[in-house]
């Protein structure tokens, strides 16, 4: 079983993301969402996005 990360870009919607996998012959087997936080000049870190990034194996 290989398995493959594909991440949705800034320009990709979640949709677009998952016909990339399904053209190359992979499923999703696990769904990973992380925020991005960018640190301001106070100190604190805030949220400035959240990175997708799905799991997939070989469909066989």
């Amino acid at each position: 079983m290989k398995k493959k990360k594909f991440r949705v870009s800034d320009y990709q919607s979640i949709d677009d993301c998952l016909n990339q996998m399904q053209s190359e012959g992979y499923r999703p087997i696990k769904r990973i969402e992380k925020p991005v936080f960018e640190e301001q000049q106070s100190g604190e870190a805030e949220p400035v996005e959240q990175e997708i990034v799905f799991q997939a194996v070989k469909d066989e």
